[in-house]
């Protein structure tokens, strides 16, 4: 570090003897003319390339002393007037060089003004075309109608079907129930659009109405509707709610009897208290022996207990009183799909080994 800290200084100090430190080459060790000033305090006679460089650098004074054309005096006199008028260039040249800096500073500042106010005008043009669009009743109904049908879970609807279906979503929004035609409608031909959003608000109203009949009317007939609605739209809680609320001196006959037995096995069910769900469906059917919905309860109950010879036989006695085998399929579906692992498995042998062709959706990986 020291020998590299002494050259320097040696060559700075060499740069002033020949009144060249405003030139960087001077004092950098091992350039062209660092080499050169060195050889010169040595009293080295320079090359014929080294001449030139000089000239070629306009250092006149240095060429005429290396050449010995003048005296070291009169070379720091001449020295002295290059050294100035390369001062006064290079001065000229950092003027120059801001002046093009502010030039350039001043024109950005300007496009910058001009890109703002550009976007400025491009936001308030589109917040007027926005609050002119928003206030346009064809927009807002649009809105709306998008609205509502995201509600209910459609992102599309097919369009000879649009006009019923959106006035369907108007009315089930408002509060109103769906009419016989429009649920048998729902479930036939627009049956893609029957959504299960839909089918829970449909099944709250019918709930809801039905609970209002029982209220009104005491009718037990209209708190087990209202019930069986509230388990479609997951409100069990309310459902057994209403069940509690009637009367055992109301339930006059074995019919009423058995379906308020089976519709509360149902909530029970739901609420997973199978063994409880169990009794109720064995107490609605001794009610009523030849009704197919408590074998329907107590086909899905021993099937979710695990107990799949009984559940099966259940169901057998179902369909032979008049359940559906669609009405059966869809509970074992149903239940099917949430079992465990476990359960999924041991239920799919046992279906697959009743029928193969009949349940031969348990094979299905979705």
């Amino acid at each position: 570090m020291p020998t590299i800290t002494m050259s320097i200084s040696t060559l700075i100090d060499i740069a002033h003897h020949f009144c060249v430190s405003d030139i960087a080459g001077a004092t950098i060790p091992a350039t062209r003319l660092s080499n050169i000033l060195n050889n010169l305090h040595q009293g080295r006679p320079l090359t014929a390339l080294s001449l030139k460089f000089l000239q070629d650098q306009n250092l006149i004074g240095l060429h005429l002393l290396a050449t010995g054309q003048i005296q070291y005096e009169t070379f720091v006199t001449v020295a002295g007037v290059e050294r100035q008028a390369r001062l006064q260039a290079a001065e000229i040249e950092r003027q120059a060089a801001e002046t093009e800096r502010q030039t350039k500073a001043a024109e950005l500042a300007a496009r910058e003004v001009e890109w703002a106010a550009k976007y400025k005008r491009q936001c308030d043009e589109a917040e007027i075309a926005r609050k002119a669009r928003e206030s346009d009743p064809k927009y807002i109904a649009r809105m709306k109608n998008q609205a509502l049908r995201s509600k209910y879970g459609m992102s599309f609807i097919d369009q000879p079907l649009f006009a019923r279906v959106m006035d369907i979503l108007k009315r089930i929004d408002s509060g109103s129930r769906l009419t016989d035609d429009d649920y048998v409608w729902l479930t036939t031909v627009a049956k893609a659009h029957f959504t299960e959003a839909l089918q829970e608000a449909h099944h709250l109203h019918e709930a809801g109405f039905y609970a209002d009949e029982y209220r009104r009317t005491q009718d037990p007939w209209s708190a087990v509707n209202a019930s069986s609605h509230y388990r479609k739209c997951k409100q069990t809680g309310a459902a057994l709610e209403l069940l509690d609320s009637v009367p055992a001196h109301h339930l006059k006959d074995l019919k009423t009897k058995a379906a308020m037995c089976t519709t509360r096995g149902g909530v029970m069910r739901d609420m997973g208290r199978l063994d409880d769900a169990r009794q109720l469906g064995e107490r609605g059917h001794a009610f009523q022996p030849q009704d197919f919905r408590p074998c329907t309860l107590l086909g899905a109950v021993h099937m979710e207990l695990g107990n799949f010879d009984e559940g099966r036989n259940w169901y057998v006695q179902a369909e032979e009183r008049g359940a559906s085998e669609r009405t059966i399929d869809s509970d074992l579906r149903g239940i099917f799909i949430r079992g465990d692992k476990a359960k999924r498995e041991a239920m799919k042998a046992f279906l697959l080994a009743q029928d193969p062709i009949r349940y031969r959706w348990v094979r299905d990986k979705r």
